[in-house]
């Protein structure tokens, strides 16, 4: 089976290299063995520091798409592994493997999907613009807007607070979204705690 629109991959700070696309194709068709319903694939590949010719460390971003979802995968470029291209290649496309076999075993219902609403931390908060991220326990950034947030005030928010989501369908232009964001965890307590000694 092949995805809905092509498999798009981006190289920042660093030229196109051939060998490289050519094993991220090789890459993202394994993909599809573990999950047969992709409908998209964007990997970019950036180098953080192009001035270097020894010691550069790779970023991979890649996103799936898969219905109703997107798993993203994103290896921040700390691991020394990754001076190597193919390295950082490989853990990225591992970590999109196992989440994608986690999707496949929740679709078939074979992981029991909790009653809870997934929960996260804020991971980082644009105040001034309204907005933030949330980390989800896979990893992925989840963006939401200031009027997503129920009985908590976005001023007040901090990164780091856990808190739990319900993730839209519909995808806003800096990807996945929640539509409801609820504070949860020890800052939601401390009304109640007050009166204790």
């Amino acid at each position: 089976m092949t995805m809905e629109t092509p498999l798009e991959i981006t190289f920042r700070n660093l030229d196109h290299s051939d060998a490289v696309e050519a094993k991220v194709r090789e890459k993202a068709t394994k993909l599809e063995q573990v999950f047969d319903r992709i409908t998209s694939c964007r990997v970019m590949i950036e180098a953080l520091n192009r001035q270097h010719v020894k010691g550069n460390l790779f970023r991979i971003h890649i996103e799936v798409g898969v219905p109703g979802k997107q798993v993203v995968v994103d290896n921040s470029g700390k691991n020394h592994a990754h001076e190597d291209v193919y390295v950082a290649l490989r853990d990225a496309f591992n970590a999109a493997r196992r989440r994608l076999e986690d999707h496949s075993k929740r679709r078939a219902g074979r992981v029991k999907a909790h009653e809870v609403p997934p929960h996260g931390k804020v991971a980082r908060l644009f105040s001034d613009e309204g907005y933030g991220f949330i980390m989800t326990p896979d990893g992925s950034e989840i963006y939401f807007h200031q009027n997503s947030l129920v009985d908590a005030d976005f001023g007040k928010l901090e990164e780091g607070q856990e808190v739990r989501y319900v993730a839209d369908d519909k995808e806003s232009d800096k990807g996945p979204q929640a539509s409801t964001v609820k504070v949860i965890g020890k800052h939601h307590l401390q009304g109640r705690d007050a009166g204790r000694s």
